[in-house]
């Protein structure tokens, strides 16, 4: 039987999960923290994700889902290891994969997930590192680089938009 406190504590983390908006980075991050929070019991994990307190156990042991532990070795389950719990549930039982298959797949998604947390980090520092620099392009397709602030002087070598204009083509990433 799950405790009105249990349940309670669901509900807010769903609730903060839902209400993280996929332009609003701040409630995007305080949700994946809310569903790396460990605050479910086995029993409890084991009745959100409709299995047996000892199938999470087998999970367990085997590295398919390593909860966190306690000070007391006891085992915590986060909202996203249940996401998991059910993930494997569904592979098994409606894909019929086995359990090393299942493995081998949430490797991979590991790994990616990695991948894409690294690739984010490197697109913000290459932003960060970009928004100082301004370029200006020549008539032959060269680009040049210039400090922010400085004017290009008006020569054959820059773009020219129309017959009737020296204006130089600058772009900036923001």
């Amino acid at each position: 039987m799950i405790t009105p406190r249990a349940q309670a504590i669901m509900a807010e983390l769903l609730q903060i999960v839902q209400a993280a908006s996929h332009n609003d980075p701040l409630s995007q991050e305080r949700a994946a923290k809310a569903r790396r929070a460990p605050r479910f019991s086995v029993s409890m994990a084991a009745h959100f994700a409709d299995m047996h307190p000892q199938t999470l156990r087998q999970y367990d042991r085997m590295g398919l889902v390593v909860p966190a532990r306690t000070a007391g070795r006891g085992r915590r389950y986060s909202l996203r290891d249940i996401e998991r719990l059910r993930e494997i549930q569904q592979l098994s039982q409606e894909e019929g994969i086995n359990l090393a298959g299942i493995a081998r797949i949430i490797a991979l998604e590991n790994e990616l997930e990695q991948l894409r947390e690294a690739h984010d980090a490197l697109l913000m520092q290459a932003i960060r590192a970009d928004s100082n620099r301004v370029f200006a392009a020549g008539v032959d397709g060269e680009i040049m680089q210039m400090r922010r602030g400085q004017r290009a002087r008006a020569t054959a070598d820059l773009v020219q938009v129309s017959d009737m204009s020296s204006a130089l083509v600058v772009w900036e990433a923001r």
